[in-house]
């Protein structure tokens, strides 16, 4: 059932930027990727799947699916527009990336990703183990999206849990795919604040959210 729900999924690469609610083997395809379960803050009827064309790495367009809030959908439209406007990169973008099981994944992990009903993670620099927090994400919500995560690592004291995301702690040397002011005034058009923001030695950079934690 998986394999069709990603190849109806991968259709959907033929149209322009869309919005639309989740159709039920999708909805099942995110519970048993194990990004959602009963208790969860947001239904699944309350999310949406969200098409935009994107600039790959490889500089070719490509059109990619994330799943996010309903009332968040429509600005986040335009915010992916505007990326694709200033040619910024996005590694991987399908929902495959987040919602595909073995194979379906990019090993990599450098997807862009939002909806996924999870505890926030605590900072590499916490001392907690696990990394989980006891509280809700604004992923579980569908309000926040990582982008490009292993050029924008979360970073606590100097350090980040993600060993291919060393040689990205310096943020003063910029190569493609990295966020920069611009990218950061883009979320901010709708609102949505940033992790590389935060105050303190703990950065999310690949962080975008409508709370702005």
């Amino acid at each position: 059932m998986l394999a069709a729900v990603l190849l109806a999924v991968s259709l959907t690469a033929s149209r322009p930027a869309a919005i639309r609610p989740l159709t039920a083997p999708e909805r099942a395809a995110v519970v048993q990727a194990g990004e959602f379960e009963r208790g969860c803050p947001v239904p699944l009827s309350g999310v949406r799947m969200l098409t935009v064309p994107y600039r790959g790495f490889d500089g070719a367009t490509h059109l990619g699916q994330i799943v996010v809030d309903a009332r968040a959908a429509a600005g986040l439209r335009t915010v992916f527009a505007g990326l694709y406007r200033m040619r910024f990169p996005i590694r991987h973008m399908a929902f495959r990336d987040t919602y595909g099981t073995g194979k379906g994944r990019p090993a990599d992990g450098d997807f862009t990703a939002s909806f996924e009903c999870r505890q926030a993670a605590s900072s590499p620099c916490s001392g907690n183990p696990t990394g989980r927090t006891g509280s809700w994400s604004e992923h579980a919500y569908g309000e926040a999206v990582d982008l490009n995560p292993v050029e924008n690592p979360y970073v606590g004291c100097g350090m980040t849990r993600d060993k291919t995301a060393l040689s990205y702690l310096d943020r003063s040397r910029h190569r493609p795919g990295m966020v920069t002011p611009a990218v950061v005034r883009l979320f901010a058009s709708i609102g949505w604040g940033w992790g590389g923001s935060w105050a303190g030695s703990t950065k999310d950079y690949m962080h975008f959210s409508a709370t702005g934690h």
